[in-house]
């Protein structure tokens, strides 16, 4: 299976927890702002597999989202309480819900990974990328 250039691996997901220390950025630094609107964009993918919060995944077929890793706060990410959050994502007035179940190491934090059957119920996947407006929820 071909994967289009802007979809992000699964696999990824874990290499890079230890980036942080690297970097001399804590993973705990950044809060995650529930309820507060974020104006930026998604893309996605349809890789299969364990996703960062330690559940198998499969993006090609599974309502989700990956998450992107400036919001991570524990080192372990199976143990992250952004786990348990869902992510609301509005495009041209259509708004959906989808849970946090992956990381994206590549994502800045404006930029959201959505499943591709979730990005395909807002737009065609061949735009690639959707300018969107997206905010943390609880389940």
């Amino acid at each position: 299976m071909h994967l289009p250039k802007y979809a992000r691996p699964v696999c990824a997901a874990v290499a890079t927890v230890g980036t942080f220390a690297v970097l001399g950025v804590s993973p705990a630094a950044a809060d995650i702002p529930i309820g507060q609107p974020v104006n930026g964009t998604s893309t996605y993918y349809n890789d299969a597999g364990y996703g960062a919060c330690g559940t198998q995944i499969n993006a090609a077929t599974d309502w989700l989202v990956a998450a992107p890793a400036a919001y991570w706060t524990t080192p372990n990410p199976n143990n992250d309480p952004i786990c348990g959050l869902s992510i609301q994502v509005t495009y041209n007035g259509n708004t959906i819900t989808v849970p946090v179940e992956d990381k994206c190491p590549s994502c800045d934090a404006s930029h959201i990974d959505l499943s591709l059957p979730a990005f395909q119920s807002l737009a065609d996947p061949n735009l690639g990328v959707i300018d969107v407006t997206w905010e943390f929820v609880n389940r």
